[in-house]
């Protein structure tokens, strides 16, 4: 990464600064499902119908999109 890339706000950074909390948080995914990540999940979002990859993460391959549900019970066990 080029250190005059732009950062989420938009302007460059100035060489040798580094991300804040701010800057991190502003740059959030909304194509991933935090909780079926946190379980060691995909968890990609299939955004016109909502379904969940539940294949373990960086799996080779196409995902394999589930119900709300069935993600709901990965997530939690």
């Amino acid at each position: 990464m080029n250190s005059q890339e732009d950062h989420a706000s938009g302007s460059p950074r100035p060489a040798g600064q580094k991300e804040t909390a701010q800057d991190l948080s502003s740059t959030h995914v909304t194509h991933v499902r935090e909780d079926v990540a946190m379980a060691g999940r995909c968890a990609n979002v299939h955004l016109p119908t909502g379904r969940t990859c539940t294949l373990p993460a960086r799996h080779p391959g196409s995902c394999n999109f589930v119900g709300p549900e069935d993600a709901e019970d990965v997530a939690v066990h």
